[in-house]
């Protein structure tokens, strides 16, 4: 559901044998498919418990993105195991948006190649694999051996981090960028201005309807941050000292 009244006073998180939990008052977070709601690392669910502190009278769902990564993880609605998962953010190397290149306008062809060259370069350097660029509609021929190169550096991430670094792609339509954010190579607002360079060049050109463009650009920041941020506090395994909902 989009909203809900808000049913809580307050939010506490607490240790149990599989994790750590979220309660709302005396009541523990469940899942869609009613499965306790238990994350692997204390600073996740600090942050979980901080998005659910933060609704007012009512509860939008849909401005919770780590609680929404937290039950896909949970019950893993679509049932994909980790290869599956793998396969498929490492798929979007053949649609890559940073390798996809226009010859036309001259204007934009330059600041593709002015603002998505130095990360192909980095990616390529990084993780010691060929990428390339292209203008064909086709896109470019990327190396079996970087696909699998990709894989296996992929696997070295749990299921939960997985899940984060599959939306973050999906998000910004970018294996390349994705990575870049992940690596802390570059940050969110730079991963999203450069998987939007084409629309941010035309509205530089022709102008934006304000609100639109405005909303559209504050969502893909947030899910683009809240994933990255998923990723890497499902990948530490160090604990952060109780400073519940005191921010």
């Amino acid at each position: 559901p989009p909203e809900r009244k808000r049913f809580y006073q307050n939010v506490s998180i607490s240790q149990g044998e599989g994790g750590f939990e979220i309660n709302l008052d005396h009541r523990k977070l469940k899942t869609p498919q009613a499965k306790l709601f238990t994350v692997p690392s204390e600073a996740l669910a600090i942050a979980v418990a901080t998005e659910w502190d933060s609704q007012k009278d009512t509860i939008k769902f849909y401005t919770m993105h780590l609680t929404t990564l937290c039950n896909t993880a949970l019950d893993n609605p679509t049932q994909r195991n980790k290869m599956q998962l793998i396969r498929a953010a490492v798929k979007f190397l053949e649609t890559d948006t940073v390798c996809y290149r226009v010859e036309e306008p001259p204007g934009l062809a330059e600041l593709q190649k002015n603002e998505w060259d130095p990360v192909v370069a980095w990616a390529e350097k990084r993780y010691n694999v060929e990428i390339g660029s292209s203008t064909s509609i086709l896109g470019p021929n990327i190396p079996a051996s970087t696909k699998e190169t990709f894989v296996t550096h992929l696997a070295s991430y749990n299921m939960w981090a997985l899940q984060g670094i599959e939306y973050v792609v999906t998000q910004l339509k970018s294996l390349i960028l994705s990575m870049g954010l992940i690596d802390r190579h570059i940050t969110v607002e730079k991963a999203v201005l450069l998987s939007r360079l084409e629309e941010e060049y035309q509205i530089q050109r022709w102008g934006n309807v304000e609100w639109a463009h405005d909303y559209d650009l504050c969502e893909l920041r947030a899910r683009a941050a809240a994933g990255t941020l998923f990723v890497h506090l499902c990948s530490e395994s160090s604990t952060v000292k109780h400073k519940l909902l005191q921010d």
